[in-house]
């Protein structure tokens, strides 16, 4: 499988991605906003997009459908669920579904909601697994639930799913929110060096040419992962006394998620 990471430039900070099909050339464009970019990227590399999947119904995800099936004749893939809010979605697909892109590519979807309840990620059945992993989980972070989502549902595909992912899993986020992301690290565990460590490096990191992390560095970094640290929780015990001294996985996730909101 080959991965392009196409970096948007816009306000939105959004990634948009090509996985291709080594043998045959074709490809799948996940949220393929900025279509432009991603229609001269298959060019140069002679690839022929064939099908768009988009993690879920938002309009930075979706934008650029129209644009993208008007040039290639692609058909668009989503939650079954997101067919009343995704205009000709040809097919729609749930938990253990397999997207086939070319004769190599096979790619797994999980049902994962909590930013929307109509999202998907997909896992990759390669050698090195890879998650594109739309607004759910970011760089160091994890998705908002402002427009269609629910924080406890978040958590559950957090402790449910993603976290029982590998080590080696390669993560691919819908936005580049990777330095902000990790300065609330910073702020929620001023004692974790990984992050600071990370930060320093990568703080003027180019997007076009943006870190890929792991899971393993997530759980490192990524305060969502990190639900059972003692600095964790003494910090959220100063603004929040009432959690206790031992407080659920699933009450400190919440208390972050409200904490990141505001950030």
């Amino acid at each position: 499988m080959i991965v392009e990471q196409v970096w948007t430039g816009n306000a939105y900070r959004n990634f948009n991605y090509l996985l291709t099909c080594p043998e045959t050339g074709d490809a799948l464009a996940i949220d393929p906003l900025d279509f432009s970019k991603c229609l001269a990227a298959a060019e140069k590399h002679g690839w022929t997009i064939t099908q768009i999947l988009n993690t879920h119904e938002h309009g930075d995800h979706t934008g650029g459908n129209t644009a993208m099936v008007k040039a290639t004749g692609a058909t668009i893939i989503a939650h079954a669920n997101a067919k009343d809010r995704i205009p000709n979605m040809s097919r729609g697909v749930g938990a253990g579904d397999v997207i086939k892109v070319g004769t190599t590519v096979d790619l797994e979807c999980l049902d994962t909601p909590g930013h929307t309840m109509s999202h998907i990620c997909l896992l990759s059945k390669t050698d090195q697994p890879a998650l594109f992993s739309g607004d759910t989980l970011f760089n160091a972070g994890a998705g908002n639930c402002h427009n269609g989502g629910h924080p406890s549902e978040l958590y559950d595909t957090f402790h449910e799913q993603l976290g029982k992912l590998g080590d080696d899993t390669l993560i691919y986020p819908g936005h580049d929110y990777l330095i902000n992301n990790l300065q609330f690290t910073m702020d929620r565990e001023p004692d974790n060096e990984t992050a600071r460590q990370m930060l320093s490096d990568y703080e003027s990191q180019d997007p076009n040419d943006a870190l890929v992390t792991t899971l393993a560095q997530e759980r490192e970094v990524n305060t969502f992962f990190r639900l059972d640290s003692p600095s964790v929780i003494a910090r959220l015990q100063e603004q929040f006394p009432e959690i206790g001294d031992n407080p659920d996985a699933r009450t400190v996730f919440l208390k972050l998620r409200e904490l990141r909101n505001a950030w």
